[in-house]
């Protein structure tokens, strides 16, 4: 992204996803038509890639989340273990990683048991060893990737 009202724009829509049409014309300086056509523009070429809202993990019964990292049990074992874990509702997201670990997994959960129930099918679906680490406290995410634009 070289323009930068583009810029500007992305960084507003990724701090405030709900801002209006007008809103957004008013912060870039830009009619709404021409802010329209720039985030059609930017979805198009795969920068906005979606919006959506952002739950809390409590409210909807998942308090519990984890890291897990997985190893193949075999190393010469196809490396598939993203296509077999994909179904697994409850991993959140599903990263390959440099170190140790093969894949490292994120996951939520309502409970201690459902995390190890978890790791099981993990472990069973995959063919891999895991680690998991327990997450005690979250102090942010869901951070937007373009610092706030000066007042």
């Amino acid at each position: 992204m070289d323009d930068p009202v583009d810029v500007r724009l992305a960084t507003e829509v990724s701090h405030d996803p709900r801002a209006t049409l007008a809103q957004l014309s008013e912060r870039v300086g830009l009619s709404t038509s021409a802010v329209q056509a720039r985030l059609r523009k930017l979805e198009s070429s795969g920068v906005i890639v979606g919006y959506q809202a952002i739950l809390d993990p409590e409210a909807v019964g998942k308090p519990l989340s984890a890291f897990i990292e997985i190893t193949p049990l075999d190393p010469r074992q196809p490396d598939n273990a993203p296509e077999l874990l994909q179904p697994l509702t409850a991993i959140e997201a599903c990263h390959s990683v440099a170190g140790d670990a093969a894949y490292m997994l994120f996951v939520r959960v309502g409970s201690p048991k459902e995390l190890e129930a978890l790791v099981n099918e993990v472990r069973h679906t995959a063919s891999v060893n895991t680690r998991t680490t327990v997450v005690l406290q979250t102090f942010y995410e869901h951070r937007p990737m373009l610092p706030a634009a000066e007042a």
